[in-house]
């Protein structure tokens, strides 16, 4: 039973490492495989106030959703042989990688509920240093690294969404002209 705590925890940290070191890390260089993560998802997430539209169809795609799923069946699948010594471990595992995907994907389909309900990754998208907030699921590992770096509720955040409103005034007036002539 000791393995379902170890496996809570050991997956909290390897979605720090992940996000850190690959999905960001290797994912800046555009010719890596996981630069889906950096250049095609934070760059739609940022443009649409934290939603991104792949989550709206199957993940059978091979855009920055599939590419996810394929990554995290993986990950099961690197874990599978230690089921027969430590079956509370992986399978602790395989539900933390399951719910991260149900968790990842509603937070970006319904912002709004992100940033009541998973603060630490609408910070992550939102706020000004997206290399920060690594964590998905629960801000542990970021606490306990350092990396956790507020942003909803922040008087920051409150002047980067007027920003972006009179920004959106100002398309939808150019618009409003251009029909008009």
């Amino acid at each position: 039973m000791i393995g379902i705590p170890l496996g809570l925890a050991y997956h909290n940290a390897m979605e720090w490492v992940v996000h850190k070191y690959l999905l960001h890390g290797s994912g800046k260089r555009r010719d890596s495989f996981w630069s889906f993560h950096f250049h095609e998802h934070h760059q739609t997430s940022r443009k649409l106030n934290m939603e991104d539209p792949d989550y709206q169809h199957g993940f059978f795609q091979w855009d920055a959703r599939g590419k996810e799923v394929a990554g995290l069946l993986g990950a099961a699948a690197i874990h599978a042989p230690l089921f027969p010594v430590a079956p509370f471990f992986v399978a602790t595992c395989w539900y933390s990688q399951y719910r991260y995907y149900q968790v990842h994907k509603r937070s970006h389909m319904d912002p709004e509920w992100a940033r009541e309900n998973l603060t630490w990754h609408y910070d992550h998208h939102m706020g000004p240093n997206q290399d920060s907030n690594w964590c998905v699921t629960h801000p542990w590992f970021d606490h306990v690294m350092g990396t956790r770096e507020p942003y909803a509720g922040t008087e920051r955040e409150a002047k980067d969404i007027e920003r972006r409103a009179a920004r959106e005034r100002r398309r939808a007036a150019k618009q409003d002209e251009a029909a008009a002539a």
